[in-house]
């Protein structure tokens, strides 16, 4: 195959990763291949010319999306033009649907071929997505099994592929070794906090946790806090946001996120890809889920599932207690959490609930068989 230039868009810290496993498999079956577009610092690593970071970008929420809606549409606007004018060879799209599926559009205007990587949530809200979907993307990889049915209902070729996380979530150390490496004891208890991969949901959810820990830490003794620090996040701004809040030390981790989760007995986690990860790395969870009034009005009457959290939405039912808006309170978050670390029967419980949501997701190798997937597209002839 000749060399071929791929412009490829992730919006989020999940689709930074997904992306850069995605680039890494495409590039070991055609290493002449080149790719641009926007992600973070794993698809920079990946060999992506990143023309936007994508943590510039990532907003939660209908009406969050405001604040930087400049930057967005300034960075649309300049993919769209090297649409146009350069006429990259493939378009890859990973999830990020109100940018990405613009972006659609518009290769689908200008004869450029679209692979989509893990689909739009339309199952959840705005069902009506899928007819677009249907008419500006090629092929589709999706990655929960019960999404390949529902869009080849709709006409869409899609592919389940496996979930991804099946090859990323891997831990390097032992609990003990975890531990001593970051400085805590082992033989104490042990809570993590994962507030999200946006500033905008940490500065919503942050505050609410460290006063949850002023809760968990008044009822249990000794107990320690640990919170994995994303890669989209400045750990001078995360420090700055937990600095003179009178709580007991929590240890900032940066670059061991699934050892650290691991090594955790229990785990507070904003709803999103997170709450897949911790399931997979077996930690119990409280899953929490804040954004303004009124995008939570809005959703309410778009969003047609009864979970929010991805670990309860693949499970069917509800393996990790959910506290969305107002409920995502201190004493809640503290109450859940300390139900879970009193009862050995129910921590054992839900291990092996989270075991079983493993075997639903499919069989490692997702990135390997959607670089297949797309990979085929560029063989074609162009129209």
């Amino acid at each position: 195959m000749s060399s071929k230039r791929i412009l490829i868009v992730a919006g989020e810290a999940s689709g930074d990763l997904h992306g850069s496993s995605l680039v890494r498999a495409m590039m070991r079956k055609n290493p002449g291949l080149s790719f641009y577009g926007v992600g973070g610092g794993r698809m920079r690593e990946a060999g992506v010319d990143l023309w936007a970071d994508a943590g510039n970008m990532a907003v939660v929420g209908l009406t969050e999306v405001l604040s930087k809606l400049r930057v967005i549409l300034s960075v649309m606007s300049r993919l769209k033009k090297s649409m146009r004018f350069q006429k990259p060879d493939l378009v890859i799209l990973i999830d990020y649907p109100d940018f990405n599926l613009p972006l659609a559009r518009s290769a689908k205007k200008n004869g450029i071929p679209v692979f989509y990587y893990i689909s739009p949530q339309i199952w959840a809200w705005r069902r009506g997505r899928i007819k677009t979907l249907g008419r500006v993307v090629d092929r589709m990889a999706v990655i929960l099994p019960f999404e390949e049915p529902l869009y080849r209902k709709s006409g869409v070729d899609a592919s389940f592929v496996g979930h991804p996380l099946l090859d990323a979530v891997q831990v390097s150390s032992s609990r003990s070794e975890t531990l001593r490496r970051l400085g805590l004891r082992d033989n104490v208890t042990t809570v993590a906090l994962l507030p999200g991969s946006r500033k905008g949901e940490v500065t919503r959810l942050l505050p609410g946790m460290l006063k949850a820990v002023r809760l968990i830490a008044g009822k249990i003794q000794p107990v320690q806090f640990l919170l994995p620090l994303a890669d989209t996040l400045d750990p001078a701004w995360m420090e700055s946001r937990m600095q003179g809040v009178d709580v007991p030390e929590i240890r900032l981790v940066r670059g061991a996120t699934y050892d650290a989760v691991a090594a955790a007995d229990a785990a507070v986690v904003v709803s999103g890809t997170a709450t897949l990860e911790t399931a997979l790395l077996g930690t119990p969870l409280v899953v929490i889920y804040k954004v303004s009034a009124l995008s939570y009005l809005i959703g309410r009457m778009l969003i047609s599932v009864d979970h929010i959290g991805l670990v309860n939405i693949v499970a069917g039912k509800t393996v990790a207690p959910e506290l969305i808006q107002h409920q995502a309170n201190p004493e809640r978050i503290a109450a859940e959490v300390l139900a879970i670390l009193g009862d050995a029967d129910r921590r054992r419980i839900i291990k092996e609930e989270l075991s079983q949501l493993r075997e639903k997701l499919g069989r490692p190798g997702a990135a390997r068989r959607a670089a297949d997937m797309a990979l085929s597209l560029l063989q074609r002839p162009r129209g």
